[in-house]
């Protein structure tokens, strides 16, 4: 790995967990177009790392929630369970997908909560 892509790894990850923390995104919303333009990963490449990624990302900023008494247990156990499953097949829904397509779901999901939060104040 270069210097200047393993740069680029630092600042994708010292921004993708700043924004998890703060808005519980899961960094995916920023590493997914980093990785696809800064690092001209593949976008099938670029969502299956951010995944892969969002573990410790969560444990981290959950431990600190948790400390603060902000993590509803029983809504995370059952959204945690039902996420799970459908994350499984998703992932193999994902591989007859084109990169296009991937890309297109991706900004509309982004514009349409985006939109909504800025106008609304609220997902």
């Amino acid at each position: 790995m270069s210097t200047s892509t393993l740069l680029a790894c630092l600042a994708i990850g010292v921004i993708s967990g700043a924004v998890a923390a703060l808005c519980g995104v899961g960094g995916g919303v920023v590493m997914v177009p980093a990785f696809v333009l800064i690092l001209k990963l593949p976008h099938k490449t670029a969502v299956a790392t951010s995944l892969a990624i969002i573990i410790p990302t969560a444990l981290m900023a959950t431990t600190q929630n948790a400390k603060h008494g902000f993590v509803e247990w029983k809504v995370a156990a059952i959204t945690a369970v039902s996420a799970s499953i459908f994350a499984y097949f998703g992932a193999g829904w994902m591989k007859t997908l084109s990169s296009e397509t991937l890309t297109r779901i991706f900004g509309v999901i982004l514009v349409t909560f985006g939109t909504r939060m800025l106008l609304y104040g609220k997902a």
